[in-house]
C-alpha cells in the first residue's frame, strides 16, 4: 500500500494504452534495479536507447533484460541498431540475437537511413511473425529531413504502419525534443499537426515521444492520464507519474484519470 493512499488517485488505463516508454541509456543491473523497486510499476517499456546494448557486456544485456522482464517491464534495442542490423542485410541475425537475450519489442525505424514503404511493410510482417512486439517509429533524426514531413504524411505513415501490423508506432522528437518531429525550436507543441495527426489516426496506438516536463504535461492535459509517452528519462518515471494523476501543479484538478 502506498504512503497517502487516501489522497491518490487511480488510473486504470485500456489494454496497451497509459504507456510509460523509459529512454535506458546505458543503465547497470543494480541501477535498474533500484530504479524499478520504487518506480518499475510506472514503466511499460525500456528502450536500450540508440546502439547502447551492441557496447556493453552480452552477459549484462541478458542480465538487465531478465531484470525488466521480472518486472513486468517489456525491454527492447534502440531503433539505431535495427537500422544498422537492416543496412548490412543482417535482419535475421539480428532477430535471433534479440531473441536469446531475451528482448520482448523490436523497433523499426529509418530516422537515418531511407527504407520503401514496401520493404518497411515487409520488415514489420517479418518481425511480427518472429513473435516480437511490434514498434514503429515515424520521422528522421536530422531535423532538417524531418521538417520536411507534413502532418498528413506523417498520418499517412502511421496508419500505414498498423495497416501493416504494427502493434504501437512512435512519433520522433530524440532525446532533446526540441524543432523535431511535432515540436518547435523551444520544445512547445505545433498544435495545427498534432490536431490533425490525432484525428486522422488511432491515438491509443501512438506513443509520443515528450521528453520534456511541458511536453509531457500538454498530452495529459489534452489526451487525459492514460495517453502514451516516450522517451521518459529514468529520473522523470515517478515525476511523470505524478503528473498523470494530479499530484503536481502543472496538472492538479485538470487531469482526466478515464
Amino acid at each position: 500500500m502506498n504512503a497517502f493512499n487516501f489522497l491518490t488517485p487511480q488510473r486504470n488505463p485500456k489494454k496497451g494504452t497509459g504507456i510509460t516508454m523509459m529512454l535506458d541509456k546505458g543503465m547497470g543491473p543494480v541501477s535498474v534495479i533500484d530504479l524499478l523497486e520504487i518506480s518499475g510499476k510506472y514503466v511499460d517499456l525500456a528502450k536500450f536507447g540508440w546502439g547502447t546494448s551492441a557496447i556493453h557486456n552480452r552477459n549484462i544485456i541478458q542480465e538487465k533484460v531478465e531484470i525488466y522482464l521480472s518486472y513486468d517491464v517489456n525491454p527492447y534495442p534502440g531503433g539505431t541498431l535495427f537500422e544498422i542490423a537492416y543496412s548490412q542485410n543482417k535482419i535475421e541475425d539480428f532477430l535471433n540475437e534479440a531473441d536469446k537475450l531475451g528482448f520482448g519489442a523490436i523497433e523499426i525505424s529509418d530516422g537515418t537511413i531511407d527504407i520503401s514503404p514496401e520493404e518497411r511493410e515487409k520488415v514489420v510482417s517479418l518481425v511480427k511473425d518472429n513473435g516480437y512486439l511490434v514498434i514503429t517509429e515515424v520521422g528522421k533524426k536530422d531535423p532538417k529531413k524531418d521538417n520536411l514531413f507534413t502532418a498528413n504524411d506523417r498520418m499517412k505513415m502511421v496508419n500505414q504502419d498498423l495497416k501493416s501490423g504494427a502493434d504501437l508506432v512512435l512519433i520522433e522528437a530524440r532525446e532533446g525534443g526540441k524543432g523535431i518531429g511535432l515540436f518547435d525550436a523551444h520544445g512547445n507543441v505545433k498544435e495545427d499537426e498534432l490536431q490533425i495527426l490525432s484525428e486522422g489516426t488511432e491515438v491509443e496506438k501512438i506513443i509520443w515521444e515528450a521528453p520534456l516536463k511541458n511536453q509531457q504535461a500538454y498530452f495529459i492535459l489534452r489526451f487525459g492520464a492514460n495517453v502514451n509517452l516516450g522517451n521518459i528519462p529514468p529520473d522523470e518515471v515517478t515525476a511523470l507519474e505524478t503528473m498523470r494523476l494530479g499530484l503536481r501543479g502543472d496538472t492538479l484538478g485538470k487531469v482526466n484519470l478515464g
